[in-house]
């Protein structure tokens, strides 16, 4: 009798036991499902403006997320490795995509993640990709004006998590200028550069490829009037020296006169101007925060 009632003790222990296991494990893993609030705010473009250098020292200022025009589209993602675990955009010209433009919100579970946002101008036509945090890409034919950052992130318990983040401007940015009035027949200007790309890496903000492309405008000014035109870029290292040929095309994409003009300097966060004839013969020997104003120019003439 002794025996069985010490038998029933000794189970009765094993069971308490057992289910005091199962307990402490259901605890870990509810905590490893549950979800907390992360909230990412855009409270505003920060902006650098570079003052005479006689002047020295640089001025900053404060600029709205809704009134810096040329950040159009905002990407926010988080991935944990690479696999995506939430991504969103939101297009300032579309309502419907958010309540406060550049302000997130999303339930995370807890973990370490990477945090990948990209501000940029966009316009009807325009294809971006994010694929992960090292790899991005414009697939339409015209890179635009691009801020990136990425950062690491934790969600380690289920208090709500604010970020405030500033993105820097990645890309580097061609201006043509025209000396020489737009003939009639000239309805197009081609750009083609020899190296730099229109994919980049979100993490280092350089260019994913380095073998060139190419860009059409369709200058607005009317015939016998300069042209002033751009175009954007991701390079490989934050200088890069680049060929560019400018052909200036009539309706039918046939040229008409061809311009090349070798080793333009081209740097992330700046912008790089080349003014010459286009038109005529003879050949040419330039919260979310964004540091919005362009670093100096530099200015070529062929």
């Amino acid at each position: 009798m002794k025996k069985f009632i010490l038998m029933a003790l000794l189970c009765l222990f094993a069971v308490s036991c057992s289910n005091e296991t199962i307990e402490n494990d259901n605890a870990v893993i509810n905590a490893e499902k549950a979800t907390v609030p992360v909230t990412v705010r855009v409270s505003g473009f920060s902006i650098t403006m570079e003052r005479i250098p006689s002047e020295g020292g640089t001025m900053r200022a404060a600029e709205s997320a809704a009134s810096y025009a040329d950040a159009k589209a905002i990407v926010l993602a988080f991935y944990s490795g690479n696999t995506e675990v939430y991504k969103t955009a939101q297009y300032k010209a579309d309502p419907s995509t958010y309540t406060t433009f550049g302000e997130f919100t999303c339930n995370l579970p807890v973990g370490d993640y990477t945090m990948v946002a990209i501000a940029y101008n966009h316009f009807a036509g325009d294809e971006f990709t994010l694929t992960s945090p090292t790899v991005a890409a414009y697939t339409s034919q015209r890179p635009r004006e691009t801020f990136a950052k990425t950062q690491a992130v934790t969600v380690a318990s289920a208090t709500p998590l604010d970020l405030n983040v500033t993105l820097n401007r990645i890309n580097a940015h061609l201006n043509i200028v025209s000396t020489d009035g737009r003939t009639a027949e000239a309805t197009k200007i081609k750009t083609t550069y020899s190296k730099a790309g229109k994919g980049f890496n979100p993490t280092t903000g350089l260019a994913t490829s380095d073998t060139g492309f190419w860009v059409t405008n369709s200058p607005s000014t009317s015939v016998g009037s300069t042209i002033d035109i751009y175009s954007c870029a991701f390079l490989a290292t934050d200088e890069e020296l680049v060929d560019v040929t400018i052909q200036a095309l009539d309706a039918d994409d046939n040229v008409l006169v061809t311009k090349f003009v070798p080793n333009v300097p081209l740097q992330r966060n700046r912008k790089t101007k080349l003014t010459g004839t286009v038109y005529t013969g003879g050949s040419a020997s330039s919260s979310f925060q964004l540091e919005t104003t362009w670093l100096d120019e530099t200015d070529i003439s062929f």
